[in-house]
């Protein structure tokens, strides 16, 4: 067999069914972690440095995952030992989360939560790579954004279900997590890990040796192999970077100490100085070893991305840089400039919060009915064209949310974000993986993530900053940053080149 076969639907359906379980614990911390931070303590302001945890670790996560998930090969497959792993972890983080008794615990599970997240969320992404031919995998990524809008919609809403169909208490006393997002997280918890489970039991990988001769088929792949995989990186490529990594991190801590800006300035300054150390000490190592060993082959791989990769690394900077704005401050923006409430004990504010879960379910269940129509229109198109459009049409959902007077009519910006959500979990991977070769898929998805993380950690440590001391603490104005993001993200994806356009459709 040396052309990769085309799946069944119902094939597809069972490699990607555990982005359902993924999607839900996903969405249950996106919609409800502030919420905890806030009910424990946290001021508004504070809230965006301690979600720092998440694109932290998915920085240092995926990228390890990737590389060691393209090498490994058990009896259980190549991706599937991380799928079981993951949902394991995150299974029992759900369940302690919401029983955390003090914020830096709370701050604590969240940085493990996400880290178990991402054990199994990356490896579900180069599996449509491992196991579908070209012209099948905007398909495939298109299932899994189906997935993740299924379960983001029940997760999403479940605390607001739970309460207002089995009158399960959606308030508790101040510093307690209500009844109802407790019992949430632990359906959360029983979800996540039967969903794996499904896709781990009905979906056999192929061999090394298999891939092997796949890959060869591909049209570009000597190119591909001599361009972006064999080529070695010279050491002054090490240097360039993790100098100007080294000078932009020093600046910012410079400037942060000496004009007594926020201290969270501080992290994004120490972040970007030790990506600078660990790309001098991968020299030292390259130096003594060649380009082996873990380090030493993400920075060589990051150095030599494809062209198309590094273009769609600009758009996803700013369209991820948009979505942890909403994630973080729907629930403060709604309540504060809409319900005109802070008071986190508050009957009024709790009603607000579990109505920003269902607008999240709202948004989630649109990009689920919409996901399987985007490669219709990318064919009438283009992807590009068409993930232009859906990420304006999610531009104009966030940035409308400011005129509106009443939360019951929120859900109609929530369709343009729906639509939007939708096409970032596919068309982007869709159009990345046709330029990368099949055996360095996970290390390259993983390097990806890189542009999905460090916008977040941006966010984390400059938006609590905008909110208190430019947005005079009122967070509806981060939504807005975040549509005019979207709109950035919508301009560059015109520019991308699409190199595997016509056999991925």
């Amino acid at each position: 067999m040396s052309k990769k076969p085309r799946l069944s639907f119902w094939q597809i359906w069972n490699m990607s069914f555990g982005f359902l379980g993924i999607q839900f614990g996903f969405a249950l911390q996106n919609a409800n972690v502030s919420r905890i931070f806030q009910t424990l303590g946290a001021e508004v302001n504070e809230l965006a440095i301690l979600w720092i945890a998440a694109p932290v670790t998915g920085l240092i996560v995926q990228p390890i995952i990737g590389h060691y998930s393209d090498k490994t090969w058990t009896r259980m497959g190549r991706r599937r030992p991380y799928f079981l792993a993951g949902a394991i972890m995150a299974s029992m983080a759900l369940f302690i989360m919401p029983n955390s008794p003090a914020l830096w615990v709370a701050a604590g599970m969240l940085w493990i939560m996400d880290a178990s997240i991402n054990v199994a969320m990356e490896p579900f992404r180069a599996f449509v790579g491992d196991m579908l031919p070209n012209d099948q995998r905007t398909l495939g990524f298109s299932m899994q954004s189906f997935f993740i809008g299924s379960g983001a919609v029940v997760a999403s809403a479940l605390p607001y279900i739970l309460t207002n169909w089995f009158n399960v208490p959606n308030t508790a006393d101040p510093g307690q997590i209500p009844m109802s997002v407790k019992l949430a997280f632990y359906i959360g918890a029983a979800v996540f890990f039967l969903s794996v489970m499904v896709t781990i039991l009905t979906t056999k990988e192929y061999s090394p040796e298999q891939l092997e001769e796949f890959e060869k088929q591909q049209k570009n792949y000597e190119t591909i192999k001599q361009d972006v995989y064999d080529k070695p990186v010279e050491t002054s490529h090490f240097t360039k970077t993790g100098s100007v990594f080294g000078i932009l991190g020093v600046a910012i801590l410079a400037v942060t100490y000496f004009a007594g800006l926020e201290k969270e300035l501080y992290i994004l300054g120490a972040l970007l100085t030790a990506f600078a150390v660990l790309m001098y000490f991968s020299i030292f190592l390259k130096q003594r070893n060649g380009e082996k060993g873990m380090l030493v082959e993400v920075f060589s791989d990051l150095l030599r991305m494809p062209t198309t990769m590094k273009q769609l690394a600009v758009v996803q900077f700013f369209t991820w840089l948009g979505l942890f704005a909403m994630w973080i401050y729907t629930t403060s923006g709604v309540t504060s400039h809409i319900l005109l409430t802070t008071d986190t004990s508050s009957e009024i504010y709790n009603k607000g919060a579990d109505w920003v879960g269902v607008l999240f379910g709202i948004y989630s269940g649109v990009a689920a009915l919409v996901a399987f129509t985007l490669p219709v229109l990318a064919k009438l198109t283009s992807r590009k064209i068409t993930h232009a459009i859906c990420l304006l049409l999610g531009a104009a959902g966030l940035i409308s949310i400011y005129f509106f007077k009443s939360i019951t009519p929120l859900w109609i910006p929530m369709i343009g974000i729906g639509i939007a959500w939708a096409s970032i979990l596919s068309l982007p991977y869709a159009i990345l993986t046709g330029s990368l070769p099949a055996h360095k898929m996970g290390i390259y998805m993983g390097i990806f993530n890189f542009f999905i993380v460090i916008p977040q950690i941006l966010a984390a440590t400059i938006l609590g900053f905008l909110v208190k001391d430019v947005f005079g603490e009122r967070p509806i104005f981060a939504l807005m940053l975040g549509g005019v993001s979207f709109v950035i993200a919508a301009i560059s994806v015109i520019f991308v080149k699409d190199t595997a356009a016509a056999e991925d459709l």
